[in-house]
């Protein structure tokens, strides 16, 4: 408590090993948000930063507390965080600041609970902030209860509200389309609202991400620059808002999208707002990533910290002609190539309606008889007996009108009464609202392990938007995007508690469906249906940003004229694994492919679980190079692929590396080379980490040199 202008200023610190993030409590008793950034030596000093700060709201000046948590109605004119209609009708909300308690989860978790309210309409809002101290990232989210006689609407209700004072705002966020996820596009926020959302119910992100990075005062670079990162970690319609106000100010709000979302709320009824992951860095980008990425390996992807597989898919190789011959054999095809799973992808199932093809059968998941006389056991049994593993694609929310399920409930589809089916890849969306429909999923998935009760891998896709919005069992409409995405979560809980050591992959027609509510659930995602080398280059790239290399599923597969070390390499930067037909290799590449495997064994737990550096992007140069480096910095794995369109000639500059410990000595050795090839690069040499990280070295990429795969290992 501090005495500032005649009145006690209550002061609220949430911090972790770098950053601050403050509140005080002014003589109205608003809870203002005084600062965010990086932590002060000295906490008493804290105080004295809201007095720094001469913006005084009134005059001709919008009235515009700085509040940490915005509500309308009343003074605020500018986008809210929450917006309520009252039991009575009326509008206007005003919180105040009640209470706030801080609770020490264990050696690295504060929580810290912050309570406001409108005391007039006995509505409470509750402030939630749990800080991961060593990885620098705090988890926000927010509750509502009222006592109201009647029950309220909430018209919005985000997540988190936060304001940056800043001389200028630089928002790089994503955009994407099929085949083309992730593009990335900075630009600086000028004057009006930049809002980015989705409004797609399922796919979410497969227009917008919800994840973004903002660079403060001028735009970051990897290393240097002031950066706030964050992601929504909700697996339905989103919304960001991004707000210029008072020339110095930008305030970020985000949470579920409100389109079409107006909640009731029920005296006594408590509404949770889903979390908002975000981190401060005031050493660039790279920070701002490796926080996030650390977060999630530790406390939010499943199994972020374990083991993964490498499989062999066979849908690249068979697509959905095959029988049980054709499938035994690839089992012996995934012990030959040395990979730990066979995958067997989609047109497994459907007899009055046969899966051959994307329309018909969908919803109907017992094995088809023709394809698989013995069922999906059988080839199971074989994988076991070929001392590999079994794995299944399911796409367990979605329907084709040419199946059994759409003939015997209609009532389970999400569609408009009375109006035109409009179909995405020749399907619909199940009504995950409906709880019948919720057991149905379950017991799919029950049926599966019923039938192979040593299943070693799930592959859940997801490919279609819902349209024509609507739910037969649902009594209000309103809370049909969120009753979705709650069915949706109830379904994978159930899953996750009943086979809880069972990797999933979240596949959603590419990236679409990539946050942090879903990868809860799922040990990794499938990042596009691209799996051209070179364009993966770039949507690897960005997701890298907010996503660690454990959970990116890349294949090596036909897509693509580049070389097969050039895919492999790539594929490398995150969960290897195989989409090709192994029957047609020549000698070259299946030996090339066995040693690159048993290569990528003995070194990827570092690209799993190390740090990850950004050293040159493939937007700006003709090398990118990314590398990993493990905990202890005695290791690293380096990635350099050449990426010029225009020119053949040799790139003779050395890259400068990042991660490395100054004070080693290390040696440099070319690994993953093809049969018969020769690097150029001599392993006898020994550098300094410090010359590494100050000079660099030159990985000798060129076109014929494509790519270029460095084991760095102190002696």
């Amino acid at each position: 408590m501090t005495i500032v202008n005649g009145y006690a200023q209550q002061n609220i610190i949430v911090t972790t090993k770098n950053t601050a993030l403050t509140f005080t409590v002014d003589a109205d008793k608003s809870l203002i948000a005084s600062y965010l950034g990086k932590k002060l030596e000295n906490e008493n000093e804290y105080p004295i930063i809201p007095n720094l700060d001469k913006y005084k709201p009134g005059s001709d000046d919008l009235f515009n507390k700085h509040e940490a948590y915005v509500a309308s109605g009343s003074l605020n004119l500018l986008e809210p965080a929450l917006s309520v209609t009252h039991a009575n009708g009326n509008k206007s909300t005003v919180l105040t600041f009640s209470s706030v308690k801080q609770d020490k989860l264990d050696n690295n978790r504060t929580l810290t609970t912050i309570a406001l309210e409108d005391g007039q309409y006995k509505f409470k809002v509750v402030l939630k902030y749990l800080s991961y101290f060593n990885e620098d990232v705090i988890e926000q989210w927010t509750e509502y209860v009222h006592q109201q006689k009647k029950a309220v609407t909430l018209n919005k209700y985000a997540s988190a509200n936060i304001t940056i004072p800043g001389n200028a705002f630089f928002l790089k966020n994503h955009y994407s389309a099929g085949l083309r996820e992730m593009r990335s596009e900075e630009q600086q926020l000028l004057h009006g609202i930049k809002t980015i959302d989705s409004k797609l119910g399922t796919r979410a992100n497969l227009l917008n991400s919800s994840s973004f990075m903002l660079s403060v005062n001028q735009p970051a670079t990897e290393d240097k620059g002031e950066v706030i990162a964050g992601s929504l970690a909700w697996s339905g319609n989103f919304r960001l808002d991004f707000e210029n106000f008072d020339e110095y100010y930008l305030r970020i709000t985000a949470g579920i999208n409100n389109f079409s979302s107006n909640y009731t709320l029920k005296p006594g009824e408590t509404f949770t707002t889903p979390s908002f992951i975000y981190t401060y860095s005031s050493n660039g980008k790279g920070q701002a990533s490796r926080n996030l990425q650390n977060w999630a390996r530790h406390y939010k992807l499943a199994n972020g910290r374990g083991e993964r597989s490498t499989l062999l898919n066979n849908w690249e190789t068979t697509y959905f002609d095959f029988d049980e011959d054709k499938l035994k054999e690839l089992t012996m095809d995934t012990k030959k190539l040395g990979v730990d799973v066979f995958l067997l992808d989609d047109g497994w199932f459907g007899n009055k309606y046969p899966r051959n093809g994307s329309t018909s059968g969908l919803g109907d998941w017992d094995y088809n008889k023709k394809k698989l006389k013995n069922g999906i056991s059988s080839i199971g049994q074989e994988a076991t007996k070929n001392g590999v593993k079994f794995g299944i694609w399911i796409e367990p929310e979605m329907v084709n009108p040419k199946s059994e399920l759409y003939e015997n409930h209609p009532d389970w589809i999400i569609r408009q009464p009375g109006r035109k089916e409009y179909y995405m890849r020749n399907q619909l969306v199940l009504d995950l609202t409906n709880p019948k429909v919720q057991d149905f999923i379950f017991q799919i998935i029950e049926n599966i392990y019923k039938q192979v009760p040593d299943l070693a891998f799930i592959k859940w896709d997801c490919n279609s938007l819902i349209y024509n919005a609507h739910s037969t069992t649902l009594k209000n409409q309103d809370h049909f995007y969120i009753e979705y995405v709650r069915g949706l979560n109830n379904i994978l809980k159930k899953v996750k508690a009943k086979h809880p050591n069972t990797p999933m992959m979240l596949c959603a027609g590419g990236g679409s469906r990539v946050d942090y509510n879903a990868l809860e659930s799922f040990t990794e995602f499938w990042p596009s249906d691209n799996t051209n080398p070179f364009d993966r280059i770039f949507i690897q790239w960005e997701y890298s940003y907010y996503f660690p290399a454990i959970a990116m599923d890349n294949h090596v597969t036909d897509m693509g004229k580049q070389s097969l070390k050039f895919k492999t390499d790539v594929a490398m930067m995150g969960k290897l694994g195989y989409d090709i037909r192994v029957k047609e290799m020549d000698a070259a590449e299946l030996k090339f492919t066995q040693n690159a495997i048993k290569q990528y064994d003995s070194f990827k737990n570092i690209i799993w679980h190390g740090q990850q550096y950004r050293l040159q992007d493939p937007y700006h140069h003709k090398i990118a190079s990314i590398a990993y480096v493990n905990p202890n910095q005695e290791e690293a794995i380096v990635f350099n692929y050449y990426m010029a369109t225009t020119s053949a000639t040799n790139v003779n500059l050395p890259i400068r590396l990042k991660g490395l410990s100054s004070h080693k000595k290390y040696r440099i050795e070319e690994i993953n080379l093809y049969p018969g090839a020769k690097s150029p690069i001599s392993s006898d040499q020994i550098y300094s980490g410090n010359f590494l990280m100050e000079v660099g070295f030159n990985p000798e990429v060129s076109a014929k040199r494509s790519s270029v795969v460095l084991r760095i290992k102190q002696i």
